[in-house]
């Protein structure tokens, strides 16, 4: 896996964790799409 989608992928998880924060609100935080933040936090974490 690339290394900055791990970094986001690790960032995006310790975000949702420390706000309780739903798919919809990460993705609008982080700039990216509500899909992406999904791809991220399951199938690219563990490719």
């Amino acid at each position: 896996m690339k290394e900055y989608i791990e970094k986001r992928a690790v960032e995006i998880a310790t975000y949702i964790i420390e706000h309780q924060a739903t798919v919809r609100q990460t993705a609008k935080e982080f700039g990216v799409s509500k899909s992406t933040i999904q791809i991220d936090v399951t199938k690219d974490v563990f490719l």
